[in-house]
């Protein structure tokens, strides 16, 4: 055997950089006052978890005590009044913000609003801007795409995030919003399967919300036992954000578990795909509690798949981006999309211009394998389906406006997304805010992407 010394092409690394491998195993959370004397098994219980969820500024307040300071609280307060989701938010996210800085806190972020942070929304803005409901034959079952469609099996959540593109129906009504009613209804859910059954073209199938974590475990058997004995419907996945806001449900609800467990290995037997798809957003939400349920599912054959929100102070530099993508890829998360932020009610803060996006793409492709690298896209409003974030017709940075077309979609359509106005010049601003502007804007996009098509 050979001794002799390897040249290395490359400058030896120190293993310190190796930061996406580094998952806190502390216990964060008895940072928080309230929680000094809680230990790990208590806190990893998922229902100690639900029962100290965060769902008002006083809840807040009794729990994190001192460590948010009292413009903090107003102001969130007075975001409540201005949002188009109330709050609820796991004692895990909780514990993993930074409570000396909260107003830049990528997580806080994703949960608490902010008055004081609040943007006006774009002109151009409504509530289901996907067209969800508009694509849906029967209540709560959305089919865009050929052989895929949405099954909304109810419109609860184990949290509530600011920007969901499901403001619409999830949660309870606001200051902002009334709500359309998902609930989980066997003749609702009935008509939802009976579509599917005579829609031999469908294949594929998203069983969401909501949030699958909320379902049952005789739920998640009856869902997942009726999708697979449908001939036609070949793979399915259950959608959840758990994953990122609550692990421990892995480690501690057994019986849910199993359910999800029995319907993968039946799908298998059958030939047929079974998997999760969550929703990190912040390297900060993948901890070893994540690597331990991660690990779990792994260990039963379930496939994970992430789907990314492009957030404004949250994952739009390159670095963090990269980070997130090398964190979950070693816990075994498949990065899969990253959405460019949709059009959200009380949201603006969030969102980024389309070409911030296209720039950390750019940044984070190569560095990691190709199957592990997720696709940038833009889900068109108005119901044009996830296009890749470079397949625009047209894009006009002056205006803020791309054009999509969605030939396998809807041909011949053509659909816009609409940059943040605080990213555009204050003159273009002002043209946004008068309609008739507002409308020969768009129109002079479209007519430049039909002429490019």
């Amino acid at each position: 055997m050979s001794t002799a010394p390897i040249q290395h092409l490359r400058p030896a690394l120190d293993p310190a950089a190796i930061t996406w491998r580094q998952l806190r195993r502390d216990a964060f959370w008895q940072a928080i006052p309230a929680w000094r004397e809680i230990d790990e098994a208590t806190f990893c219980d998922v229902a100690w978890q639900e029962k100290q969820a965060i769902t008002s500024p006083r809840k807040l307040i009794e729990t994190v005590g001192p460590l948010a300071p009292a413009d903090f609280i107003e102001d969130f307060e007075q975001g409540l009044h201005r949002a188009p989701m109330t709050v609820r938010i796991s004692p895990y996210v909780i514990g993993l913000i930074d409570w000396s800085n909260p107003y830049a806190d990528p997580l806080r972020r994703q949960f608490l609003p902010l008055a004081s942070q609040l943007q006006p929304d774009h002109p151009m803005l409504t509530l289901d801007s996907l067209h969800e409901q508009a694509d849906a034959p029967v209540p709560g079952l959305t089919h865009r795409y050929f052989d895929k469609a949405l099954f909304l099996a109810h419109d609860i959540c184990p949290v509530y995030c600011r920007f969901c593109t499901r403001s619409y129906a999830v949660g309870t009504d606001t200051d902002l919003v009334e709500k359309v009613s998902i609930r989980a209804n066997p003749e609702r859910w009935d008509r939802a399967f009976q579509y599917l059954g005579e829609r031999i073209e469908v294949e594929d199938v998203v069983v969401s919300g909501g949030d699958s974590y909320r379902l049952r475990a005789d739920q998640i058997l009856e869902i997942g036992n009726r999708l697979l004995d449908l001939p036609n419907i070949r793979r399915f996945r259950f959608a959840t954000k758990g994953l990122a806001i609550q692990p421990m449900k892995i480690l501690s609800d057994t019986p849910w578990l199993d359910a999800l467990t029995q319907v993968v290995e039946r799908g298998r037997k059958l030939h047929k795909e079974v998997c999760i798809h969550t929703h990190f957003n912040h390297p900060n939400e993948v901890t070893g509690i994540t690597e331990d349920a991660l690990g779990r599912l792994f260990e039963r054959g379930i496939t994970v798949r992430n789907q990314t929100v492009f957030l404004a102070g949250v994952n739009d530099e390159a670095a963090t981006m990269t980070e997130l993508v090398r964190r979950l890829s070693y816990v075994n998360v498949h990065p899969y999309y990253v959405y460019v932020h949709d059009l959200v009610r009380g949201s603006e803060d969030l969102r980024t211009p389309l070409h911030r996006a296209l720039d950390v793409e750019k940044a984070v492709r190569g560095s990691l394998a190709g199957f592990n690298t997720p696709l940038f896209v833009v889900d068109a409003p108005g119901g044009g389906g996830k296009r890749d974030a470079h397949s625009f017709e047209h894009y006009d940075r002056r205006t803020g406006i791309s054009v999509y077309a969605a030939p396998s979609v809807k041909p011949g359509a053509f659909f816009t997304y609409f940059d943040p106005l605080t990213s555009l010049d204050p003159a273009i601003q002002a043209e946004w805010q008068d309609p008739r502007k507002a409308e020969a804007m768009i129109a002079e996009a479209i007519q430049a992407a039909r002429a490019t098509s």
